[in-house]
């Protein structure tokens, strides 16, 4: 890779500022694209930025990918010479194509980047292709440290988490304003908390995991079809999951029936304990659902740690949590949980614990708040 001081028309200043803008920028997106970490990257013509990108959503085209794509609107397709990105451009296929065949096939003569990739496995691959095709490499240590841009990624990464890989866990929920997940009577139709608005905005989130996973008793109690439906993406609905120790979901439950015409539902993949309830097995399995039976925990239960393995296995990177408080907190006790989305409504009262206690500061990280219609979004990863 060619030293950092011959970067010959590119000022090191104006870079510098460069890399802080795109750290910056992609940061926003970081809620939306983890356990991914968010890019930033740019296009120049000598010292002119053609076009940026960025990482913005999981399962999206990678930063690179926006930048080549707004240079072609802009019809500005082969008027750059220099790539400049946050984190080093990917060489392997996963939810998206390599950013190094991308870069080639554009004639980018020039990559600069501010950070190798954390993940031994991959680290160094991508620059390491490029030179030796005879792309001018250069990588600008420290000029986008992933500490400060994209610390979920280096947590995702960490040799203990690759060692004994488990998915991404995001618990989101809806609460009061005293932090009940259940509203008050005569509140609504005694089930919904939050409003329109943020409804919306879990069907998004919904259609961008790779599963969905709930407890019996949320099965029990609220009868959810756990489907996506517009404006979430119909297209690749997640795998449902129900933690059912001993086989207790009811054939007639929402979730195992057909989904309507506007919404989609995958798979549903009940996990329980090994050997339960064998009638109720062969029920469930005959009416399509696939039961898979697993070693309980400690507590009698099924591991959580065998279901977030099992579900690894089963291809499921992003997960969402969407349940009742004793499920939540039997993930957050067993460190299980990596980030929130919690919607907070314009309710005072409602029944049932609250989960106060897990949205302390000192418990989070990258705190973002934002207002959703009429609740009070609160996003973050949680502290490990």
């Amino acid at each position: 890779m060619t030293p950092t001081s011959k970067l010959d028309t590119l000022d090191q200043n104006d870079l510098g500022s460069l890399f802080a803008e795109l750290g910056r920028e992609a940061a926003a997106f970081r809620f939306r694209v983890a356990p991914n970490p968010c890019v930033g990257a740019a296009l120049l013509s000598g010292t002119h930025v053609v076009a940026r990108g960025f990482h913005e959503h999981w399962g999206g085209p990678h930063a690179e990918i926006v930048a080549l794509q707004g240079a072609r609107a802009l019809g500005e397709a082969g008027r750059f010479d220099t790539l400049v990105t946050t984190l080093e451009p990917c060489s392997s296929t996963d939810k998206t194509g390599p950013c190094t065949q991308a870069i080639l096939e554009a004639g980018v003569r020039r990559v600069v980047v501010g950070a190798l990739d954390p993940d031994r496995r991959h680290r160094g691959k991508g620059l390491a292709l490029l030179e030796q095709v005879g792309v001018d490499v250069q990588l600008v240590s420290g000029s986008a440290p992933l500490e400060a841009v994209a610390p979920h990624f280096l947590r995702w990464t960490a040799v203990e988490r690759v060692g004994r890989p488990r998915p991404w866990v995001i618990a989101k929920w809806a609460q009061t304003r005293t932090g009940q997940l259940t509203p008050p009577k005569g509140s609504g139709d005694g089930l919904r908390i939050s409003g329109p608005e943020a409804a919306a905005e879990v069907q998004e989130l919904r259609g961008r995991v790779d599963a969905i996973v709930t407890g019996v008793g949320t099965v029990l109690r609220d009868d959810p079809r756990l489907t996506v439906r517009p404006p979430g993406d119909v297209s690749r609905p997640p795998l449902r999951v129900i933690l059912d120790t001993e086989l207790r979901t009811p054939p007639e439950a929402r979730l195992l029936q057909p989904p309507g015409p506007d919404e989609a539902g995958g798979e549903v993949l009940i996990l329980c304990r090994a050997g339960a309830a064998p009638k109720r097995h062969r029920d469930l399995e005959a009416g399509a659902v696939r039961v898979l039976g697993l070693h309980p925990g400690p507590s009698g239960r099924v591991s959580l740690r065998d279901a977030l393995e099992a579900l690894w296995r089963e291809g499921a990177r992003r997960v969402l949590l969407e349940t009742g408080p004793t499920l939540l907190d039997a993930f957050f006790d067993a460190g299980f949980v990596d980030q929130i989305a919690v919607y907070t409504a314009p309710i005072n009262g409602g029944e049932g614990p609250s989960l106060g206690a897990r949205l302390t500061s000192d418990r989070l990280l990258q705190i973002a708040r934002r207002e959703v219609g009429g609740d009070a979004l609160l996003e973050a990863f949680v502290r490990p």
